[in-house]
């Protein structure tokens, strides 16, 4: 029985979920020892987690409770972002269970079934469920048509609610984006799927929303009357780590271009809905994402590269082609710009600039809104010549906050009329340090909440604004930038011709 002295519109009290089990798939892989469980500790230790709470690993390792117990804690130390608290960690760790097998093993998955009824009686858990996929996307049909058999996804034979949590990428192309969702669909209910984007978790992601729909300041200017052009810039410092089969077969387009980057462009470029209900936060986006354009000539309108050796951080790297497990003829792109549109009255002829990249200068995600220059400037042109355009700068990743640059007089005798900033960052702002991205997600799957998750036709959409890049690009060499640069040169000229320039992130 709820608390019938709350409301809906209550957000005083924490949401907490009901008693459940947490189930996840590949619990030794990097996501659930780097993100996951860190995570859960996270909310545990923050009070969020319901006195009934399990979670169960599933792995092919020959390990007992006990072992799973041991790796949960050296990754909970390492990975928590709230202090370390013992008597937290007991209570935790105490729910904690471990089941063997293979995603092939009939056996392994009977066990699972048998474990969560088990759970019904011994923990109080009312058959409630999330199922965690941090496994490779091929495993995503097997182990989907194990739960199917053996009954785990229905609501209605467990007595409670199941769930499933699949992570990106989803699908390689429109075509397996479909055939992935009619499957999921079927094995759970649509609304049981969450199809998780990590960088929707990120505090600065979901201050988009507020920033432009809380505030009277910005909405006026928001459309193609005062905005020039948008740029989105996803850069990273690092290579491919560990993940080059998957990296090599995939490439920045797919990796992210697909996902984070089409969803901050569709958080910046959607109306304003009539509430935050999920429904009506998908279907302004999803409009968005259908009125997206492409280049008329993609080969112009867009630039892939690949980083050779370099130095970043002062430290050597080494170029994608020497790569461990990187064919040495890969055309594979490890950088990706393209310019496209948005064909609607708000964003009619704004260009969206977005680039994302590997072995750039410095790891930063950030969103500039370059606003129009002033049409009249009563001013000498040496007056004005250090004067830019105005931007809002969304600082996604790593020092979250916001950015507005704007003209002002420098102080003297001339009129002389240069850039400044106000520079507002979320760690100065506020006492309480931002959660963590899987921190919210994680939270929100348990608690029942899809806002932040995207849904089918969201992700079909996407794939059919890659898939025509991709065509395009089918038989094409990515364009050669050394490790430590800011991209291809071709990234440059493509801005160039339009009298534009990259802001310097």
């Amino acid at each position: 029985m709820g608390n019938p002295l709350r409301t809906a519109q209550d957000r005083r009290l924490p949401r907490i979920p009901e008693p459940c089990a947490l189930v996840i798939f590949g619990v030794t892989g990097d996501l659930s020892r780097k993100k996951l469980i860190p995570a859960v500790y996270d909310l545990a230790n923050r009070g969020l987690l319901p006195p009934g709470f399990v979670v169960l690993g599933f792995a092919r390792r020959d390990w007992g409770d006990g072992d799973f117990e041991s790796l949960a804690l050296e990754a909970a130390k390492k990975g928590a972002r709230t202090p370390w608290r013992e008597d937290v960690w007991q209570r935790l760790a105490s729910q904690f269970q471990f089941v063997p097998g293979s995603f092939d093993d009939d056996a392994a998955f009977d066990h699972l079934a048998a474990t969560l009824d088990d759970l019904r009686e011994r923990n109080g858990i009312p058959g409630n469920a999330a199922f965690y996929f941090s496994i490779p996307p091929a495993a995503f049909p097997l182990v989907l048509n194990q739960l199917a058999r053996t009954g785990m996804a229905d609501n209605a034979k467990s007595g409670g609610w199941r769930r499933v949590v699949v992570e990106k990428p989803f699908g390689n192309d429109l075509q397996t984006a479909i055939a992935l969702n009619q499957l999921v669909d079927e094995v759970f209910t649509p609304q049981d799927v969450y199809r998780i984007d990590h960088y929707l978790g990120k505090e600065t992601v979901q201050n988009i929303l507020a920033l432009r729909f809380a505030n009277s300041l910005f909405e006026p200017v928001w459309n193609s009357k005062y905005v020039d052009s948008v740029q989105i810039t996803m850069a990273e410092d690092v290579g491919i780590g560990t993940r080059a089969a998957f990296y090599d077969a995939s490439g920045a387009a797919r990796d992210v271009l697909q996902n984070h980057l089409l969803q901050l462009l569709a958080l910046v470029g959607m109306e304003e809905p009539t509430s935050f209900d999920p429904q009506e936060v998908r279907a302004e986006k999803l409009k968005v994402l259908k009125a997206i354009s492409l280049p008329k000539d993609i080969s112009k309108g867009s630039v892939r590269g690949q980083y050779l050796q370099g130095w970043v951080a002062g430290e050597r790297a080494v170029g994608y082609l020497e790569e461990k497990n990187i064919p040495s003829d890969s055309t594979t792109e490890t950088y990706v710009a393209v310019r496209l549109g948005i064909q609607n009255r708000r964003w009619a002829e704004v260009p969206f600039f977005v680039r994302v990249g590997k072995r750039m200068p410095r790891r930063v995600t950030e969103i500039a809104i370059l606003f129009k220059r002033a049409p009249h400037l009563p001013f000498d042109p040496a007056d004005v010549e250090m004067l830019g355009h105005n931007q809002l700068v969304i600082r996604v990743q790593p020092d979250e906050g916001v950015v507005l640059k704007f003209g002002s007089k420098v102080p003297g005798t001339t009129m002389e009329v240069r850039d400044i900033a106000m520079d507002f960052q979320y760690g100065e702002a506020f006492t309480e340090s931002s959660p963590e991205a899987y921190e919210r997600l994680v939270l929100d799957v348990l608690v029942g909440d899809r806002t932040l998750f995207p849904d089918a036709a969201e992700v079909e959409q996407s794939w059919r604004v890659i898939d025509p890049l991709e065509a395009a690009w089918a038989d094409t060499k990515p364009e050669p930038y050394r490790a430590g640069e800011w991209g291809p040169r071709a990234s440059d000229e493509m801005l160039a011709r339009e009298g534009r320039a990259w802001r310097r992130a």
